[in-house]
């Protein structure tokens, strides 16, 4: 399979993920967010967010007492050093490896790490090789 050009951008608003130990998630999402150089977005009782990912614990009103299922969810990294620390990074927080750095055949220049989170989901990242992209992400601000 040959990919000479990927869009990427606002397909999905946001993700909720709900989980058994909010504390052991958020030192994980927290850990591999920054090795990626995404900032923690906020948390409150019960819940935490980095970007569009929420994640909330189960007994959260949000969470209505159920866990999600298991997901896999990539993460765009600006480089294959930055898919390298975001393995680390997992790894020294409780993740379990499901695929070291390495080039994988998805197409040309497609540089992945895989990882499990502390629910078992299958977490990525990824540098998608050398592209030119039109925009760094797309800023959305709220009239009143």
């Amino acid at each position: 399979m040959e990919t000479m050009e990927l869009h990427r951008g606002r397909l999905v608003d946001h993700l909720q993920r709900v989980v058994r130990d909010l504390p052991a998630s958020q030192r994980f999402y927290t850990a591999v967010a920054g090795a990626l150089g995404i900032p923690l977005g906020g948390s409150s009782e019960g819940w935490f967010w980095i970007d569009e990912l929420f994640v909330s614990a189960i007994d959260s009103e949000a969470a209505a007492g159920e866990l999600t299922g298991r997901v896999h969810l990539a993460f765009q990294a600006a480089d294959r050093g930055a898919v390298d620390a975001f393995h680390a990074a997992a790894l020294a927080a409780g993740g379990r490896d499901n695929g070291a750095p390495g080039l994988r055949p998805y197409h040309p220049g497609y540089y992945a790490a895989f990882v499990l989170d502390p629910d078992g989901n299958n977490i990525e990242a990824v540098h998608h090789g050398p592209a030119e992209r039109s925009a760094a992400s797309v800023r959305v601000r709220f009239r009143e």
